[in-house]
């Protein structure tokens, strides 16, 4: 977890995602990179020189059997606010639409609610859990599905909903995030 935090916070700096009085959103699916983002931001915020705020945001998208309430009791643990809010994403992209290939439209729909979700709680920042290994996958998948080259960056401004995207695990390996939440 030490090393994950100091390569957390190098991102940080080299990149200036934060800046004083920042309100940060992560958003919480569960999964082992949301909840290393969500601890390592936490974490973070207690010595970091620049004060910010840490808000965990997860959206109950209707699939059925997920309970979330194991990360609304971790959230409490490490002293972060956490909403919940539910989204129909199941019902437009397999009752609705009854999507073939649902990955794209269900990512659009958790990605507006998520940018939506922010917004209303007055966050500025919203953190996703992206890592090295996920930089480089979708470098190679642009390259070779669409023949250009490219990847999402560290930091992304939405000049349209004046939001910003980080990626504060962007420096840390598929394999590291693995070990660190075997470790915690």
């Amino acid at each position: 977890m030490q090393h994950i935090l100091g390569q957390v916070r190098r991102c940080v700096e080299d990149y200036h995602m934060i800046e004083a009085g920042d309100k940060v959103a992560v958003g919480v699916s569960g999964g082992k990179d949301s909840l290393l983002t969500l601890t390592a931001l936490a974490r973070l915020r207690d010595f970091y020189p620049i004060p910010f705020q840490v808000e965990a945001i997860t959206l109950e998208t209707g699939m059925p059997g997920m309970d979330f309430s194991p990360v609304a009791d971790y959230c409490a643990q490490l002293d972060v606010p956490y909403t919940r809010i539910s989204v129909p994403v199941y019902d437009i992209v397999f009752n609705e639409r009854k999507e073939k290939n649902p990955c794209s439209l269900c990512a659009k729909l958790r990605r507006g609610s998520l940018h939506a979700a922010a917004e209303e709680l007055d966050c500025n920042k919203v953190a996703l859990g992206h890592h090295l290994d996920d930089a480089v996958e979708t470098f190679y998948m642009n390259l070779w599905r669409e023949g250009r080259i490219g990847c999402f960056s560290p930091v992304t401004y939405l000049s349209q909903r004046d939001l910003t995207l980080i990626r504060p695990m962007l420096l840390a390996t598929e394999y590291e995030v693995q070990c660190a939440v075997r470790e915690a």
